[in-house]
């Protein structure tokens, strides 16, 4: 039997997710590296228990979570908002961020020229986070977020709500 992430693996590598902004994102939401059930829908956020679409929904005031996933990023587009992850491919058994081996990060010096109104990146979990110094030496304003990962259960939604709504202020 074939593991879900397979179709996105080439020679033991898994690829990630197509970015999702345009030249009028604003703000950037990146996160590590989409998780096995993410990989296997080809949607960012695809683990029922993570909570980045309801965090958002909240933040938004838009029913992100009962939309079909095209509209969803149709409607965050349309916000000047944009997802992708800072790795591009790695080595990984699982979802876990403490798995990746051998990651390889994306091109993220193309976001200043693909996103020229872009003016605030925003790390989903400390992972992604530990890029935030590179966009802020660009003047790029950056703001760490708990991540929305399961596997985050430290936080409660309440708590990770506080942090998040600092998306849009």
């Amino acid at each position: 039997m074939k593991n879900l992430s397979d179709k996105n693996a080439v020679d033991g590598w898994l690829g990630g997710l197509a970015p999702v902004f345009d030249r009028a994102t604003r703000i950037l939401i990146l996160g590590s590296f989409p998780g096995v059930a993410s990989l296997a829908a080809g949607q960012y956020y695809a683990h029922p228990r993570n909570q980045f679409w309801p965090l958002l929904a909240e933040v938004l005031q838009q029913p992100l979570a009962a939309m079909p996933y095209p509209e969803r990023l149709q409607c965050l587009l349309a916000q000047g908002i944009g997802l992708w992850d800072v790795i591009d491919r790695c080595q990984r058994r699982g979802s876990l961020d403490s798995a990746i081996r051998d990651a390889r990060a994306n091109d993220l010096a193309r976001l200043q020229r693909d996103c020229p109104q872009l003016r605030r990146v925003c790390f989903n979990g400390k992972t992604s986070g530990k890029f935030a110094a590179e966009f802020s030496a660009r003047g790029i304003d950056t703001l760490v977020l708990p991540s929305s990962s399961p596997a985050n259960a430290a936080s409660s939604f309440a708590q990770k709500l506080e942090h998040w709504r600092g998306i849009i202020a």
